[in-house]
């Protein structure tokens, strides 16, 4: 059984609420889940209560081979329970190849004008 922890989503539309559960990764987002160990609620402010853990239970799921979502990832290295590699992406902010060329046309338009 591969177990995850990972976000079941609750609240009403367009006011979302998530549980942060243990569940088997067959099982479907917001259905079965085996333990409920934590809260997100993404419409509080940053500053306030967003991610409540239970951290003991945490813990204790991730001794036993739970592995989590990415998002949760993030929620258990704020929190100081699990290191998350940071990622980059180094060809995030490099134009496309049709925005290179417009720019370089453009450029060559500029420099066409100005040697006038």
């Amino acid at each position: 059984m591969a177990l995850k922890i990972r976000l079941a989503r609750g609240g009403a539309k367009k006011r979302p609420f998530y549980r942060i559960v243990i569940a088997d990764s067959r099982y479907p987002r917001d259905g079965r889940f085996i333990e409920r160990v934590g809260t997100y609620n993404p419409l509080l402010a940053k500053d306030a209560e967003r991610v409540v853990l239970d951290a003991e239970k945490v813990k204790e799921w991730l001794a036993k081979g739970a592995t989590p979502t990415d998002r949760v990832h993030r929620f258990l290295d704020q929190a100081g329970l699990l290191k998350r590699d940071a990622r980059s992406n180094l060809t995030k902010g490099v134009p496309g190849k049709k925005a290179q060329e417009r720019a370089e046309a453009a450029a060559a338009k500029s420099g066409a004008e100005a040697a006038e």
